[in-house]
């Protein structure tokens, strides 16, 4: 299973980061160990004091593709949940700032939090998509899939030159405005559409 991550995928995230704007998709790996299922706590890691949440919409890929056209990207997917991109910041920031990959801030173990997966036909349009995430009873982040610089299919279709997708693998489409850090003792809940979908707590 392969985790693709999709980077500064809305504008006024991007902005708050004082980051550009991507004129074309710009994506980064997790590994497997990273994901964190059925609501177990997130540990926070002894290697940071900056750990930062960052909740996206996660597209599961229902079979094996190519140099996908756009057109067909949706029969590449069947189910779309959500997950929690956690980043440490401090760790990002120095290898950014030395021109070093991010593996290290964004990669580590139990990075990823995952939600279960709804199917795809639950949903009347992919491309408004309501999502939120709650620390401790407040809201936090708040997204629409509809404000995507690159839509689902742009990303389907542009990762698929590079990297063939497989069945089981995620996507990971990018988070909205509003990520900040977390400390030990958070409650995290996450909702799509209305549903809640995450509720964990970092220890």
């Amino acid at each position: 299973m392969k985790i693709i991550c999709l980077a500064r995928n809305y504008v006024a995230h991007a902005r708050e980061l004082n980051n550009p704007l991507p004129e074309k998709p710009l994506f980064f790996m997790k590994h497997e160990n990273s994901i964190v299922r059925g609501n177990k706590p997130f540990y926070y890691p002894d290697f940071s004091t900056d750990i930062h949440y960052e909740l996206e919409l996660v597209l599961k890929i229902s079979k094996v593709g190519k140099n996908i056209e756009k057109k067909f990207a949706d029969r590449y997917y069947d189910e779309i949940g959500l997950g929690i991109d956690f980043t440490a910041r401090d760790l990002q920031t120095e290898a950014r700032k030395n021109g070093a990959p991010w593996e290290i801030a964004k990669a580590f173990d139990n990075s990823a939090p995952l939600s279960d997966f709804l199917p795809v036909s639950d949903f009347k349009d992919i491309s408004s998509l309501a999502f939120q995430l709650d620390i401790n009873g407040k809201r936090v982040q708040e997204g629409e899939s509809g404000l995507m610089i690159f839509p689902v299919e742009v990303q389907i279709a542009y990762i698929s030159r590079f990297i063939t997708l497989k069945t089981g693998d995620l996507i990971f489409t990018g988070t909205p405005a509003g990520v900040g850090p977390v400390k030990i003792g958070d409650h995290l809940e996450a909702y799509l559409e209305g549903k809640k979908m995450l509720d964990f707590y970092v220890k």
